[in-house]
């Protein structure tokens, strides 16, 4: 790992420079794979940060940057290290052709109001999961090296097939907060009936992209003792402000 910057935000996300106070932002590279970690300002004496892991959809660091930075200060705030990596075939990565032409095929088919078959989301979600799994999991093994960073470990957000697919590989994973989707290829059916972690599910809906009963098939799928989810109306990208609050406790809680 070789962190590229380094730099605080002030209380108000602006770059603070040398103050001591705010979030410690860095951006490093490892293997050639761009990600940022954020930590708290340390207390005196104290005991490591635990570490979530920021997920997110395959748009970019740098589209999804503005809403990854305000996770990672609100964590922060809560006692909380956070880190992402980018995705394989997205942002600054080079392309995946196949990937690209999955994409191409989704839009093509959700313009026409057309069926996704299940040919499709394989080809959308099992390429990106094959080779972004062991991607975090080689991330989490730098991240927990270094000084200051410890466990428990917790999983947040991005694409819910890699999600389910690290919670059911990596056991330093204690709990995560998913997104609730609805291009989930069958396998991670299977694999989410092996699960035992704790689970947060957020669920919009009213979202227009997503097959409501098919996200609620899979929460059904979860084999974690411990599971909740939490819906609210409204489309894709009118997730309430408290919902972010009550994932915090979530972490909070099983985490601290």
């Amino acid at each position: 790992m070789q962190f590229t910057t380094e730099h605080r935000l002030a209380e108000d996300g602006t770059d603070a420079g040398s103050d001591v106070g705010g979030v410690l932002e860095r951006e490093f590279t490892l293997g050639g794979i761009p990600g940022y970690l954020w930590t708290p300002a340390p207390a005196p004496s104290a005991a490591p940060f635990p570490l979530i892991l920021l997920g997110h959809p395959t748009l970019g660091l740098r589209r999804m940057y503005p809403r990854l930075v305000a996770r990672a200060r609100h964590a922060a705030a809560d006692g909380f290290a956070t880190a992402t990596i980018e995705l394989p075939g997205c942002g600054d990565r080079p392309r995946r052709p196949a990937l690209d032409e999955a994409r191409t095929a989704l839009r093509r088919a959700m313009t026409a109001g057309e069926p996704v078959g299940e040919d499709l989301v394989d080809a959308l979600v099992l390429p990106l999961v094959e080779e972004a799994a062991p991607e975090w999991r080689t991330a989490l093994d730098a991240l927990l090296a270094l000084p200051g960073i410890g466990g428990p470990v917790g999983y947040s957000g991005g694409v819910i097939s890699l999600a389910v697919r690290l919670a059911s590989l990596e056991p330093r994973i204690e709990a995560a907060v998913l997104f609730a989707g609805s291009l989930v290829p069958r396998a991670t059916f299977e694999e989410a009936r092996r699960l035992t972690l704790p689970l947060h599910v957020l669920l919009q809906w009213d979202d227009e992209g997503n097959d409501r009963q098919a996200s609620l098939d899979l929460f059904d799928a979860f084999g974690s003792k411990e599971k909740s989810l939490h819906a609210h109306m409204g489309g894709h990208t009118g997730v309430p402000p408290h919902a972010g609050d009550a994932a915090a406790r979530f972490f909070t809680r099983h985490l601290r």
